[in-house]
């Protein structure tokens, strides 16, 4: 896989972003959440997926130069960028937006338990999300 360096200016800054590094990272995510469905940490999965779905996004939103620093602006530009205009199948969107408030749920809620079915489907989501953006980059000439 060839690295793509993207020029970010950033206040006077130029950073190089390496897109094959974030999708590594989501696919690491993706793994580790699987290994913590099969260890019945459900919550730990959730979040493992949610981030692999976010570096993805991340990275599908670099190839237009765009990079934020909140999750929610990540998740509504993804919307607004590749959901809404049909790029991407508008579904992945909302797995996306639940798969973060699942995140939120697990983390953060301590008299809330996250399902065994919501981790079951938050990694299926996750599965699809990051094949699926993969797909597009490479299809794109943004990874080789």
């Amino acid at each position: 896989m060839a690295t793509l360096l993207l020029d970010q200016n950033r206040g006077g800054q130029v950073m190089k972003v390496d897109l094959k590094k974030l999708v590594r990272k989501a696919r690491r995510s993706l793994e580790s959440a699987e290994i913590l469905f099969h260890e019945e940490d459900d919550a730990g999965a959730v979040s493992r997926a949610y981030y692999a779905m976010f570096y993805c996004a991340e990275a599908v939103l670099q190839t237009l130069n765009l990079k934020f620093s909140s999750h929610q602006t990540v998740i509504s530009m993804f919307g607004s960028h590749f959901a809404k205009t049909k790029i991407f199948n508008p579904e992945l969107g909302r797995h996306l937006k639940r798969s973060y408030e699942l995140r939120l749920k697990g983390d953060y809620q301590y008299d809330v338990m996250i399902t065994k079915a919501e981790a079951e489907e938050a990694i299926a989501w996750a599965n699809q999300f990051v094949e699926t953006t993969t797909a597009y980059l490479h299809k794109n000439g943004f990874l080789q």
